[in-house]
């Protein structure tokens, strides 16, 4: 599995978070010194100009002098942090919240009547009022000052002390800065903590499709999140389920395919050795066959003898032919299923029995001593009678043909539970190890000198397997000390 990088997606999403906080504290940081302060200038003008309103809807409904003026002037006064003085055109003070009030109304005659003298830097002005910056000379103390007339009569000052407006800038100015790096400290802390929380199921899922990629399908997504990750990690396990099982069908596939390729190469390669078994067993006869009809036809020999040894012999070769075309036959329908199979229950005894008594004059012939054996003297069986005949007849026809030594066989039938074998046993030579399996192929000879001694063409073992097979009986052949023994197996229920 590949490494995750060192820059990590939560090393990426902590990173962005304490930039995205760094940036907006600097930039706070930033606002607050170049624009606080004139913001809070622009705030004082305004609360100014609130003032002043006040002040001239008093006078305009000629309530100045009264309590209730005095109360409501004082009120916004401390609301808003403001100095204000209002005096007569006699110079005589109607109001002040001033500690000095004297020099201020010194100050505000000044700026009436001698308008050039003390002035600072004006802000606005207009034919009611005028609004300045002014540094006070006495308290060197810089005033936000705005004087004018209220009407004819009456005349009024209000300042709002700047230095404090620099003070509380750069009171916050330091206090955000301070917090600030404090905050973004804490921030990345608690980010990179809650950022291994976030990331670790996305770092499991990511492991997880790794695995996949791998074609391992083990690992599963076991979080309980309701949330996307948690949705993701679902469709994650199913995605998993749904190839593992996928996969599993197309090997399951691809085997099939092999065996098929597999079996139609065997198939190919069996017909092949097929049609070289089949030339090779006909070529001899033919050979013989044509050879003695040249010498008929060319009167080799002129006497009646010669001449029916001749004829004897094409006809016996004639019939080896015609048996080992009736036996391909016979071999070709079984195997290829278009012989019906006729399943019913028969006497094995009566069976066997029949075509032992059809050998018994080969058995004198050859000098060969029979010994039967049955278990019972009736067992019933199931399958196909004829087939079962067929099959036991090439274990006789096969024991006969290469009984030697004591010249013995020996038929055993044995009941065992609901399964009956029956067994051939011949003496004479054992069959080689390297032999055992190819007895039940096409053609296959053990002595090959042997089998066309006595005109076998290798056929018969190979229907014994066909036959059996389309039975779905089972069969087989033992190596025993002084012989050989075939056996087959069939249900008895």
């Amino acid at each position: 599995m590949n490494k995750p990088r060192s820059f990590s997606l939560k090393n990426q999403l902590a990173a962005a978070i304490i930039v995205i906080l760094s940036v907006t504290i600097t930039s706070l940081w930033f606002i607050n010194v170049f624009f606080l302060e004139r913001y809070y200038t622009q705030f004082k003008k305004e609360n100014l100009q609130e003032f002043y309103v006040q002040m001239v809807q008093h006078a305009r409904d000629g309530q100045l002098g009264s309590d209730v003026t005095k109360a409501e002037l004082m009120r916004l006064c401390n609301i808003h942090n403001l100095e204000f003085l209002i005096v007569d055109s006699s110079a005589n003070i109607l109001y002040s919240s001033l500690n000095d009030p004297g020099r201020i109304n010194r100050q505000l005659r000044d700026f009436i009547f001698a308008r050039e003298t003390g002035r600072g830097k004006i802000l606005d002005e207009n034919d009611e009022y005028t609004l300045e910056l002014v540094t006070d000379d006495v308290e060197s103390l810089n005033y936000l000052v705005m004087w004018g007339s209220l009407d004819a009569e009456n005349f009024f000052m209000l300042r709002a002390n700047v230095e404090s407006i620099k003070d509380s800038v750069e009171l916050a100015n330091r206090f955000l800065l301070r917090v600030g790096i404090a905050a973004i400290v804490i921030a990345s802390v608690v980010t990179w903590f809650m950022m291994g929380r976030i990331t670790k199921p996305i770092l499991e899922l990511a492991r997880i499709s790794q695995k996949m990629a791998e074609l391992n399908f083990e690992e599963k997504y076991k979080g309980h999140s309701k949330s996307e990750i948690g949705v993701l990690g679902e469709n994650i396990n199913l995605l998993s389920e749904t190839l593992e099982k996928t996969i599993g069908d197309l090997k399951g596939a691809n085997i099939e395919l092999q065996k098929d390729v597999k079996a139609r190469e065997e198939a190919d390669q069996r017909r092949q050795e097929f049609l070289g078994a089949v030339s090779h067993e006909l070529k001899t006869p033919i050979a013989l066959i044509q050879g003695y009809a040249e010498g008929l036809k060319e009167g080799i020999s002129e006497d009646k003898e010669s001449r029916d040894y001749y004829c004897d012999v094409i006809i016996d070769e004639t019939g080896k032919m015609n048996n080992l075309v009736l036996r391909l036959i016979s071999l070709n329908q079984v195997e290829s299923g278009n012989e019906i199979t006729n399943m019913e229950r028969f006497d094995l005894c009566a069976l066997v029995a029949g075509c032992l008594q059809a050998y018994d004059l080969k058995f004198k012939t050859a000098g060969i001593k029979l010994f039967y054996e049955k278990s019972e003297d009736e067992i019933y069986v199931w399958g196909d009678e004829s087939g079962i005949e067929e099959v036991f007849i090439n274990y006789i026809s096969n024991a006969v043909n290469h009984c030697s030594g004591a010249k013995e066989i020996h038929v055993k039938l044995n009941r065992h539970e609901n399964r009956v074998r029956t067994e051939v046993f011949n003496t004479g030579e054992r069959i080689p190890e390297e032999s055992l399996e190819r007895v039940w192929e096409k053609f296959y000879k053990v002595d090959k000198a042997r089998t066309r001694e006595y005109g076998g063409s290798g056929l018969g073992l190979s229907i014994v397997k066909a036959v059996m097979e389309n039975m779905n009986g089972t069969y087989g052949v033992i190596n025993y000390d002084d012989g050989v023994g075939f056996w087959f197996e069939m249900e008895s229920k």
